[in-house]
């Protein structure tokens, strides 16, 4: 078969040498999934494809939950819902032993109809609907105040439906963290919080029985959470010696980093994550320090990316190839920046799934859409490949499914893998009457006359 013909160019090339962090720069390859072939994959399911391991999920859950659970019993796991909402990966995190953590009325409804109580519902969010809010407190969810309006809604809600909220006030504070998160919650360091909580109190309209913050995302210093637990603590105990209250529980919210590359990123993950052991460590030591000869609070964790993202692939195929006046081969590949919203900030580390020989080359990886933007890596370092090869995206579980959107080409399936090796379609390919089911065209402006 005669090789189509390339205009020759001279571009750097590595061969089997260690980058300036002594780091190998060899390629591995991604030819299976938890035993399943790529090629089979994408013969049963199409390209582009969405794939995750239940193993994989498994794994890290009972990973973190030991690690945690060792040094505080007293702990508990909330699966973050906006992470990942596929009805089939919430149900996995539930039946390990997670209770739901909601951002919204929709991921309240969503977990509710899957079966979830709504006394093992934490709702958070900046935003919640007056009718959401009196369904959280008819069952006895735990609501997590964000606001001064979400206080008065609450208070208005009490006296209508003659029963107490069970409450937790969210809580932004000064732990090193640049920039530090203070949009969500009431600020610690200028006394706001414990005004709210003073009004909380004494209104009596309301159970205060918790305390919560989220310090950020992908936050790379255990540090930062040993501060967030002692202030946390130190108000804790205020509350408790001041009015007599004991909370039930603090809620460290999420954050943790999965083995993701952020693009702002210089060091290796290699030099830079820490374990999550670690984190689990040093957080927990500071409980056992304030609460040593008896039972504290219970831990809540809210953590989602750390759980799911490294379970998550995407398997996209070689469409077309382009030489770019900068003499960089570009690669076009079928799975855009609808599908993976986080490689706006994430440079996802990129897999060939079959044997090279040869160097490797610098490209660049560009998705489907007719947008400039649509870039999934800048600069990534591949060995020559052609039209039809497939690549494999790595970790990609966290984020992408629940953000993605249809733009110019439809969402692809999405595929589980389960425990016992077998392959299950969670969600298929999307088509023109999924994305016109809710659209209404006036008789007006039909062009066709419908058909009888």
């Amino acid at each position: 078969m005669k090789k189509p013909y390339e205009r020759p160019s001279i571009s750097k090339t590595i061969h089997a040498c260690s980058n300036k962090f002594a780091v190998s720069n060899k390629i591995e390859i991604i030819d299976q999934i938890d035993g399943i072939s790529i090629k089979s994959l994408v013969e049963d399911f199409g390209s582009p494809l969405f794939v995750f391991s239940e193993s994989k999920i498994k794994q890290q859950y009972q990973k973190i939950q030991t690690a945690f659970k060792k040094n505080y019993p007293h702990f508990q796991l909330a699966w973050s819902y906006k992470t990942n909402y596929l009805q089939a990966i919430c149900s996995i995190f539930h039946q390990q032993g997670s209770i739901a953590e909601v951002v919204s009325d929709f991921e309240y409804e969503k977990a509710l109809k899957l079966g979830i109580e709504p006394l093992d519902i934490l709702y958070n969010g900046p935003f919640k609907t007056i009718e959401s809010l009196k369904k959280a407190v008819k069952g006895g969810s735990r609501i997590h105040i964000d606001n001064i309006d979400e206080i008065i809604h609450l208070e208005k809600i009490s006296q209508e439906l003659s029963s107490k909220p069970k409450v937790a006030l969210r809580i932004n504070m000064d732990t090193g963290i640049y920039p530090a998160w203070t949009r969500f919650g009431f600020n610690l360091e200028n006394g706001e919080a414990e005004y709210m909580l003073q009004r909380i109190i004494k209104s009596n309209k309301m159970d205060i029985v918790g305390l919560h913050t989220h310090i950020g995302t992908f936050v790379l210093s255990p540090d930062a959470y040993c501060k967030a637990v002692r202030k946390l603590i130190d108000l804790y105990k205020k509350i408790q010696q001041q009015h007599s209250i004991t909370l039930e529980y603090i809620d460290l919210g999420g954050g943790f980093p999965s083995s993701g590359k952020l693009k702002a990123q210089y060091l290796p993950n290699s030099v830079l994550l820490t374990p999550l052991e670690e984190y689990a460590e040093k957080i927990t030591y500071v409980l056992r320090e304030n609460f040593q000869h008896k039972e504290g609070p219970k831990l809540y964790l809210e953590t989602g990316r750390a759980l799911i993202d490294d379970a998550g692939y995407m398997i996209t195929t070689v469409q077309a190839k382009h030489r770019l006046p900068d003499n960089r081969n570009a690669l076009i590949v079928d799975a855009g920046i609808n599908c993976l919203f986080t490689s706006q900030y994430f440079d996802i580390h990129v897999y060939p799934t079959q044997p090279y020989v040869g160097t490797l080359e610098n490209m660049v990886l560009y998705g489907p859409l007719c947008m400039n933007m649509d870039v999934l890596r800048e600069s990534v370092q591949l060995p020559h490949l052609n039209v039809g090869d497939r690549l494999v995206l790595n970790p990609v579980g966290a984020y992408n499914v629940t953000q993605w959107m249809q733009f110019i080409h439809m969402r692809p399936a999405v595929v589980l893998i389960s425990s016992n090796k077998k392959p299950y379609l969670i969600r298929r390919k999307e088509s023109l009457q999924d994305v016109e089911a809710a659209e209404i065209l006036p008789d007006q402006y039909r062009l066709l006359e419908e058909e009888s």
